[in-house]
């Protein structure tokens, strides 16, 4: 008797192609919908119907059930909540990751396990082996920098078919399979709302911010912003301050409502070599101390060498050479080559 597989489908190309190739491989295939959000922001119309539809029309073409779950309330309490709140305190959330360890690797688990699924599988771009969890393939498509806090417990009841697939070569296997979903472009914009932009989205939640003055390196006003909340480190468009060298955000002052800029790239609060973190996360075993790992402080940046020293939920990295625009409230991962082993939100660097 096959193992029974429920896979996320979102009306894309990832997911649709990892449905088809678990049905390829014998498994008793399951699409499950999972409805998060559908609320119409102004100006802009949630997708979740469209992708709904792309969904149903690929399952059609598989031949494979598709059901829907409702995670709307939970997700908003477990992952628009948080990100709001984050953005409050003046740090720089990433919902994708909270998204992944609440609701995907939790409640849609959890919700396959009772349904009678033996497995649960989704279209990220990662690898599963003897319970770790590894980088995909396809370096400019890795995922595992948003799954590393996924329990181990949840892996072991999970497959990545498209782990060993490279996007370009994704594209081409559902077109060769004539799936509804070949061409189709992904995503942009928050995971679930789309194509808005964050700003939108907060001015639709929080309302107007309050603005406040931009000062410069030197100590000098420069210009007004519209809200601290909407900042992030390192940033360079969207200020508002016209004229000469380019910009960037050095750091922010929630209490006084101050952004601070610098045009000097080397300007010593741009760079960090020590960062703290918190609420770490460790899949299998913790890192040692005085071993040599790789970092990335954001997705997509570099990768950068690091030390720990560790504590009961927090951990402090030293990094051998000072990295650009460290962002509290993102999340630092650390890798031992290939292997995800977890990592923390950074609290503050320096």
């Amino acid at each position: 008797m096959s193992r029974k597989v429920f896979v996320g489908m979102s009306g894309g190309v990832d997911s649709s192609l990892a449905a088809a190739l678990l049905k390829e491989q014998g498994y008793d295939v399951t699409g499950i919908f999972m409805k998060n959000w559908t609320r119409d922001l102004p100006g802009f119309v949630c997708g979740w119907e469209k992708d709904f539809k792309d969904a149903k029309t690929v399952a059609v073409q598989l031949d494979i059930p598709l059901l829907t779950l409702d995670f709307e309330k939970q997700y908003r309490a477990r992952v628009v909540d948080y990100m709001l709140n984050a953005y409050k305190l003046g740090l720089t959330p990433n919902p994708d990751i909270m998204c992944n360890q609440e609701i995907k690797f939790k409640l849609f688990l959890n919700a396959a396990l009772d349904m009678g699924a033996d497995l649960i599988a989704t279209g990220h771009y990662a690898r599963i082996s003897g319970g770790d969890l590894l980088t995909g393939v396809d370096n400019n498509k890795d995922q595992s920098y948003f799954l590393y806090r996924v329990s181990k417990e949840a892996l072991s009841k999970t497959l990545f078919p498209l782990g060993n697939i490279k996007k370009a070569e994704v594209r081409q296997m559902a077109a060769k399979r004539g799936l509804y979903t070949a061409n189709k472009p992904d995503s942009q914009g928050i995971c679930f709302v789309g194509e808005v932009g964050i700003k939108q989205f907060i001015l639709s939640e929080l309302g107007v911010q309050p603005g406040g003055d931009v000062i410069d390196q030197n100590g000098r006003r420069v210009g007004q912003h519209d809200g601290a909340i909407f900042y992030t480190i390192g940033q360079r468009h969207g200020l508002n301050v016209g004229g000469g060298l380019p910009f960037y955000v050095t750091h922010k002052d929630m209490v006084k409502n101050i952004v601070y800029v610098t045009t000097d790239l080397n300007d010593a609060k741009l760079w960090s070599n020590r960062v703290i973190l918190t609420n770490t996360h460790w899949i299998n075993l913790k890192p040692k101390a005085k071993t040599v790992y790789s970092v990335k402080c954001r997705y997509r940046s570099a990768a950068s060498k690091c030390q720990l020293k560790l504590k009961d939920n927090s951990a402090e990295l030293d990094l051998e050479e000072e990295v650009r625009a460290v962002s509290p409230g993102q999340s630092a991962v650390i890798y031992s080559g290939d292997v995800c082993l977890g990592g923390g939100i950074i609290q503050s660097a320096a």
